[in-house]
């Protein structure tokens, strides 16, 4: 009896990458170039023209949702976006109270009075000075980009996913970058917060905190008497116990917090610094001392870390050299150490090298088809052997499917998935522009 023809499968259709051969290279370059030209010549215009932009790729989001193919997976990717988005939101919060503490702790008198860090890294910056022409100085000099452009290039890269741009699911990408967003900023926070390094700029502490001169209780009895004195460090290394007074001082300012009030300690407040902890927190920004390592440059290694492997090109060597820039201007203008920025690019190297396994741009289809050949890679040994033609056609056509992704959703549930995923992401990226510094 003659077997039944296996219906062939229908491979996915060829990917259509219309911005792939460098158009988002050239969108992304043209953004960054665009937005700093206009802020040196005309900061006005500029302040219009970005929120016209952004309306603008929304717009170009939105017109092509309808047609992306990859709705399935990004909807089993949209948990994890989700867990990722509450884990980073969590890190931030604890580095905003660790930031904070460190910069309160010690007093402003400590932060008038202890000298910065010497810094060979700034050495060789100003021997530079010296020796290069003029038009170079300036170009390192130069705010070519910001945080706020670095965070903005990610965007344009985890959506162009819906353009066939990078392997999707577009929120797999938004995923890892999120977690070892997280992951980094956990690690940086428990860095800073084990050793209190001097600022780099010794004013910032007074112009920005209205904390008391004198150190808190805890630096007073830890800390304070043993800081200077080289008989004082040799007594307290030899009795290993803390033998200091603490002293009494009356403008202690203890405000009620409710079931936040364990954060008074922390956090340090004063009485004209707003009603809440978490007015504290969020006027806490970048601190008033060396916070190891450098949160911008993090943020720039992973940006640059997510296009090199997503999508390559010309664009990732120059995203690589506005890192290396944006590196020298933060000690150029010390902001941070040379050691911050130079851990901050190891760190973020390391990280996402490791976290492969959220997303990558392995096929992970081919794999699948590679193992169910292998599965019955006997079976068809013997069809050859035995010149069955149809069981060869069924078991290709097994190993065909076994590499497509499964639609198990309905056309419903991806649209209203699509509109809902798509108005969420992009509301929320606007607002953190538009309500925060600088990203």
């Amino acid at each position: 009896m003659a077997r039944p023809k296996a219906e062939r499968p229908v491979p996915p259709p060829a990917c259509r990458r219309p911005l792939a051969v460098g158009g988002l290279g050239l969108a992304a370059a043209a953004y960054v170039g665009v937005d700093y030209l206009l802020s040196r010549t005309s900061p006005s215009l500029n302040g219009r023209l970005r929120p016209a932009i952004w309306a603008a790729l929304a717009l170009a989001t939105a017109a092509r949702a309808p047609f992306y193919r990859r709705w399935d997976a990004e909807i089993r990717a949209a948990p994890w976006f989700l867990a990722a988005m509450l884990l980073m939101f969590a890190a931030l919060l604890c580095e905003a109270i660790s930031v904070r503490f460190v910069s309160s702790v010690l007093g402003l008198r400590w932060h008038r009075s202890t000298a910065p860090l010497p810094d060979t890294g700034q050495w060789l910056l100003l021997a530079l000075n010296e020796r290069l022409p003029r038009t170079v100085v300036d170009l390192l000099r130069a705010h070519i980009i910001s945080l706020h452009h670095y965070l903005m290039l990610f965007i344009m890269l985890g959506f162009s996913a819906l353009f066939d741009c990078i392997k999707g699911p577009g929120l797999g990408i938004g995923t890892r970058y999120m977690f070892v967003m997280a992951v980094g900023r956990f690690l940086r926070t428990i860095t800073f917060v084990s050793t209190i390094l001097p600022s780099a700029r010794p004013w910032c502490a007074a112009g920005r905190y209205k904390i008391p001169d004198h150190p808190h209780a805890w630096a007073q009895k830890y800390y304070a008497p043993y800081a200077s004195d080289p008989r004082a460090i040799r007594r307290v290394i030899l009795v290993d116990m803390p033998y200091a007074t603490v002293q009494n001082y009356t403008d202690h300012y203890r405000p009620d917090w409710a079931y936040m009030s364990f954060l008074v300690d922390i956090l340090r407040p004063s009485a004209g610094e707003g009603p809440s902890w978490y007015h504290l927190v969020n006027k806490a920004g970048g601190g008033c001392n060396d916070l190891m390592y450098s949160g911008h440059m993090f943020v720039a290694v992973l940006t640059a870390m997510a296009w090199t492997e997503a999508y390559g090109g010309w664009i990732s060597v120059v995203i690589w050299f506005l890192v290396l820039h944006s590196a020298q201007r933060e000690i150029r203008e010390r902001y941070h150490y040379s050691a911050d920025c130079i851990v901050a690019i190891y760190v973020g190297i390391l990280l996402w090298r490791v976290t492969g396994f959220i997303w990558s741009t392995r096929d992970s289809d081919q794999a699948r088809r590679l193992s169910k050949l292998d599965e019955v890679q006997n079976r068809l040994f013997h069809a050859a052997k035995d010149s069955d033609m149809d069981e060869i056609r069924g078991l290709l056509n097994e190993v065909e499917l076994a590499g497509q992704s499964k639609n198990t959703f309905s056309q419903g549930v991806i649209l209203c998935f699509a509109a809902s995923m798509i108005t969420f992401t992009l509301l929320f990226v606007l607002l953190a522009f538009s309500l925060t510094s600088n990203g």
